[in-house]
C-alpha cells in the first residue's frame, strides 16, 4: 500500500474558513466518521465567531498565537499549547495583532470518559486475595557480553 500524504498549508487552504469566520483560511486534511483533522490559519485581526459542537476538539497552536473563548472564559494562546474545546460547549478563536496557525483535530461523538484511565496507562487495583497468575520476582542484567559493550563512533548512530 503506497504512503498516503495530504497537503496543506500556504496554497492549499480555502480563503473562506470554516462558516462563522472573518480572515481565517483552512484546509481539511483528513475527515471520515471518526473525527476531522484541519488547518486553520488566522490573519492578523481574524474571528472565529463562538458556536457548540457535539464533538470533543482540540485547537493545537503550532505558530503565533490569540485568543480562544470557552464558555464565559477567555484567555490568550500561543505556538505550543492545546486548548480543550469540549462538546455541546460554545467556543471561539480569534487573533487581534498576530497571526496563528493551529491543527484542529476534532472527535466524532460523545466523549469517552469510561476508557480514559486505559487510554493513560492506569492499572487496576488487585483486590485482597486476587493474583494476577505471575509470581513477583527480582533480577537484574546477566554478566557477560552486554556489560562490555563500547560504544563505536564510528558506527553512526549513538549506542
Amino acid at each position: 500500500m503506497p504512503i498516503e500524504i495530504r497537503r496543506f498549508g500556504v496554497g492549499h487552504r480555502r480563503p473562506d474558513g470554516p462558516s462563522g469566520t472573518t480572515g481565517v483560511a483552512s484546509q481539511i486534511v483528513h475527515s471520515d466518521g471518526r473525527g476531522l483533522v484541519a488547518e486553520l490559519a488566522f490573519a492578523r485581526g481574524a474571528r472565529m465567531e463562538p458556536y457548540a459542537s457535539p464533538n470533543t476538539t482540540w485547537l493545537v497552536v503550532i505558530e503565533g498565537g490569540g485568543w480562544v473563548g470557552v464558555g464565559e472564559e477567555a484567555t490568550r494562546v500561543a505556538a505550543g499549547e492545546a486548548v480543550l474545546w469540549p462538546a455541546d460547549i460554545p467556543h471561539a478563536a480569534w487573533t487581534d495583532y498576530s497571526e496563528m496557525r493551529a491543527i484542529v483535530v476534532e472527535f466524532g461523538g460523545p466523549d469517552d470518559l469510561a476508557v480514559r484511565g486505559i487510554l493513560e496507562g492506569r492499572a487496576r487495583e488487585l483486590l485482597p486475595g486476587e493474583s494476577t497468575g505471575r509470581d513477583r520476582a527480582e533480577g537484574g542484567l546477566a554478566p557477560g557480553e552486554a556489560a562490555t559493550l563500547r560504544s563505536d563512533p564510528t558506527a553512526g548512530e549513538p549506542a
